[in-house]
């Protein structure tokens, strides 16, 4: 990838209108001549004044792209607009092909997540069946959140109970285990098997009682259900079990014949709407003004196996072919996202070419997009655009109060504490220590007045000795303070250090307020944002330069956000806190063995979990362990077993009695 720059250009009120001005250190004030402007495919950012990105986007020629905002304002869309007027510079970033400057998009969308772009986000987290296939013995679990490599996944499903359901009726006719590692670990070492082996649940790898290729094939129904084979399942299923009849093997018949049944129950979840073996996706959407909604029925061998939907913000001037390529690389852009052959869809993308190569370079296999206008597929796409509109409703009416209490609550905070604007990001810093032991710090982040737990961030204390908390939130703060001008246009940053705050809050009272104002003037950061203290025992707000406090009105939403924000810091720091104190407790009673360093403590909590599992080995278990020496073994196993004092026996001949002199 060919990187330009980059280039900087500072966007005024009159930026768009004046002539380019002077070039200084590769710095371009206000706007730059359209010769400047690579014509040239790439990506190109917005920037405000505080150096966080607005907008990210792709185009195949820079130059008429990035000419194109710098026009009347009244010319443009009214989003646009505003993003223009919000900017203080733009950079960009020049690419071999456009099929990069897609990918460069998309990973700089989901870097910075700038608050102009289309950007998809369930409402909730949707429940997938995740198979580990990277592990010795695959295991099949329900999971939400991020996706890992090395694991395949299955879904989104709708209810996780009946996708937890579905699972319990598998498992009689393919035994794979569901045991966690750990626990799989700990009955390999005992050699005795878990009660779902009992019940026939689990084929019991934990104790050798199957072999790989078993094992292998029990994982491989898993899979094929769950990927739509169904009907072939039944066929050899119901084969297998009249050959048993065949040959007088009645239980394992009756075993093949309630398989049967289990897996119809299970298969009545998935429902069917196309009579062939077709995998595709279908993804319906529907726009208003303020507003897109997404659904996505992924349909493997003609079955719904699993559906999605999403609602965004529609923030930026798109037309319907612009917002379909949009979508498709939110769609698709993440690393474990399963690619089908086919995604149908209600109109073809801008570019659609540029998305097909994409996305059959994500797939490792031809990708194509298709626009039906007839038949059951086309029923398909109209009935995945009416969910995304029900969605679409919901979410209005369910973020229509939330939205307008958190903006008048950042209206209340901006007049209360003389604020220039509505505190978009807010920061809070709590401390946590015991009796000066242990201390830690913690940074949550909350932006429009939600939390964005991306962003938070912990503090280990290292150079405060004893009970001193104005030195330990100096610490923490010079070190967040340190990173403040960092540049956000650096892919792959994350958000936690990379934005400045519009507003530093501290959970304490004057002192601690001192503090931060010291911290401000010693980085020379205390004009780029505001600062306030919030006291617990009167709910009192301190400002710098102000000796009495603010009192917000008790039931306002004003402090209850910033009640909220303070109670989410110091829950945030206790937590870690916690787990601190807990690790070095632990570490601790390995302290002071000879030979068992850092490295060999963590081994040996890697290797069996707690102390207390170690406590738990005879010496001899501890000697199998080929990179534990063996003087070290026994010096583990003589300090996790003091020798006990002899009881004396007062009952016994020729004891002493005490009561006596």
């Amino acid at each position: 990838m060919q990187d330009t720059g980059p280039a900087w250009i500072i966007l005024g009120s009159a930026g768009a209108e004046r002539a380019a001005g002077e070039c200084h250190d590769g710095r371009v004030t206000l706007r730059p001549p359209r010769e400047s402007i690579p014509d040239k495919p790439g990506c190109y950012q917005f920037l405000d004044d505080r150096g966080r990105v607005l907008y990210v986007g792709k185009a195949r020629s820079l130059r008429q792209r990035l000419s194109s905002y710098f026009q009347d304002p009244r010319n443009l869309h009214p989003r646009t607009a505003q993003m223009v007027a919000a900017a203080d510079r733009v950079e960009w970033v020049v690419t071999s092909t456009e099929v990069e400057a897609l990918v460069l998009e998309h990973s700089l969308v989901q870097s910075f997540q700038p608050r102009y772009n289309v950007r998809l986000k369930d409402d909730k987290s949707y429940p997938w069946l995740a198979v580990t296939m990277s592990s010795e013995w695959p295991r099949p679990l329900v999971t939400r959140g991020s996706r890992r490599r090395g694991t395949r996944y299955f879904g989104p499903f709708g209810h996780v109970r009946s996708l937890r359901q579905t699972l319990d009726l598998l498992l009689p006719v393919f035994p794979v285990r569901t045991c966690s590692d750990a626990k799989l670990a700990r009955h390999e070492r005992s050699g005795r098997p878990c009660l779902l082996y009992d019940i026939e649940r689990c084929s019991g790898p934990c104790i050798g009682a199957v072999t790989p290729e078993e094992y292998a094939q029990h994982l491989d129904g898993i899979l094929r259900f769950f990927s739509g084979e169904i009907e072939p399942m039944f066929t050899s299923l119901e084969s297998q079990m009249r050959e048993a009849s065949a040959r007088r093997d009645f239980e394992r018949a009756a075993r093949l014949r309630d398989g049967i049944v289990a897996m119809r129950q299970a298969a009545e979840s998935q429902e069917l709407v196309l009579g062939d073996t077709h995998d595709l996706d279908v993804v319906g959407v529907t726009t208003d003004d303020l507003q897109v909604g997404v659904a996505v029925f992924h349909v493997r061998h003609g079955r719904i196996v699993g559906r999605t939907s999403s609602v965004a913000d529609l923030v930026e001037s798109v037309d319907e072919a612009g917002l379909m390529a949009k979508v498709l690389r939110d769609l698709y852009g993440d690393p474990a996202a399963q690619l089908p052959p086919v995604v149908l869809v209600g109109v073809l993308p801008e570019e659609a070419s540029i998305v097909e190569e994409w996305l059959t370079e994500r797939r490792g296999g031809p990708v194509a997009i298709r626009v039906p206008k007839r038949g059951q597929k086309r029923r398909l796409i109209e009935m995945a655009e009416r969910n995304a509109s029900e969605d679409r409703g919901r979410d209005r009416l369910r973020r229509a109060a939330d939205h307008n209490v958190r903006s008048q609550a950042l209206l209340e905070l901006q007049q209360a504490l003389g604020l220039e604007r509505p505190p978009f990001r807010i920061e809070c810093y709590d401390m946590s220590h015991l009796q000066g032991t242990s201390y830690v710090g913690s940074m949550v982040v909350f932006e429009d007045g939600v939390p964005v737990k991306s962003a938070y961030r912990h503090f280990t204390v290292k150079s405060v000795a004893g009970n001193d908390d104005f030195a330990a939130m100096a610490e923490v703060l010079r070190r967040r303070l340190r990173r403040w001008d960092e540049s956000p246009a650096t892919p792959g940053r994350g958000r936690g250090f990379a934005a400045p705050a519009d507003l530093l809050l501290i959970d304490g009272g004057k002192g601690q307020l001192g503090v931060v104002v010291d911290a401000l003037e010693e980085f020379g950061l205390i004009e780029r944002t505001e600062v306030a203290s919030l006291a617990k025992r009167f709910e009192e707000i301190y400002l710098p330069n102000r000796s009495d406090p603010v009192r917000l009105a008790r039931g306002s939403e004003s402090l209850f956000l910033l009640q909220r924000i303070r109670d989410e810091a110091h829950r945030f720091a206790i937590t870690f806190h916690r787990s601190t104190r807990g690790k070095s407790m632990t570490m601790g009673l390995l302290e002071g063995i000879p030979g068992l360093g850092p490295s060999r403590q963590e081994r040996l909590l890697d290797r069996f979990g707690t102390v207390q599992a170690v406590r738990g080995l005879t010496r001899g278990q501890l000697g199998e362990e080929a990179w534990l020496p063996a003087s070290v073994a026994d010096s583990l196993f003589d300090r996790l077993h003091p020798p006990v004092s002899p009881r004396v026996d007062r009952d016994a001949p020729g004891a002493a009695d005490s009561s006596h002199g």
